[in-house]
């Protein structure tokens, strides 16, 4: 089973790009819904970051309040490093499960979008990697349009990642999206048919 990294910055629409692969018959893990049900009440890391980081960061039913955690996590290198010790084996364990299941059940191809795949040292998981790529001015303006934050946050937040000129480095294919949602969905088609669909 070939299976594809997909990865980028923040904002620059590896969701979207997501998307319009599933649309044409994909099968995307998506390691941000593996983080969420990693943390969920009741797992393993769940525990160990309530250990780590108090009962500050919960909701009123117990549940993770990811804003609350990412306010410490994205102002603070080493509360960020602690929080990845936590998430990161256990979204590791929940991935290889589910590709494991998937290589049983004959797939030929799958694609792992996961935004921190590299920083992660998650690269050994993948057999090649597809970076989703816009600059950084544009990566600014997305952040604050997205999350409704000044232009210190956006930067905070994109300096928490690897810089996207040495991300793009790593991709096998580079889908730059710097232009309109339909140029994007045109070059992702055009991947999908040589990439995967032929092969």
């Amino acid at each position: 089973m070939r299976i594809i990294g997909l990865t980028g910055g923040i904002a620059s629409g590896k969701s979207t790009v997501a998307k319009i692969l599933e649309k044409h018959g994909a099968i995307v893990i998506d390691a941000d819904q593996l983080a969420r049900e990693v943390v969920a009440p009741g797992e393993a890391a769940y525990y160990d970051i309530i250990a780590a980081f108090g009962d500050g960061i919960l909701n009123d039913d117990r549940t993770i309040n990811r804003t609350a955690l990412g306010k410490i996590v994205f102002a603070d290198p080493e509360a960020r490093r602690r929080l990845e010790n936590i998430t990161h084996p256990a979204i590791g364990k929940r991935a290889e499960e589910k590709l494991a299941e998937l290589k049983r059940g004959g797939e030929r191809a799958v694609f792992y979008m996961a935004p921190l795949l590299i920083e992660a040292g998650a690269t050994s998981r993948v057999d090649e990697i597809w970076v989703v790529y816009i600059d950084t001015e544009e990566q600014i303006k997305r952040v604050m349009e997205r999350d409704k934050i000044t232009a210190e946050e956006a930067r905070q937040k994109i300096a928490a990642q690897m810089p996207m000129e040495e991300k793009r480095r790593y991709g096998s294919v580079v889908i730059d999206n710097r232009g309109s949602l339909d140029q994007l969905e045109k070059r992702v088609e055009e991947l999908w048919e040589i990439e995967i669909a032929e092969k």
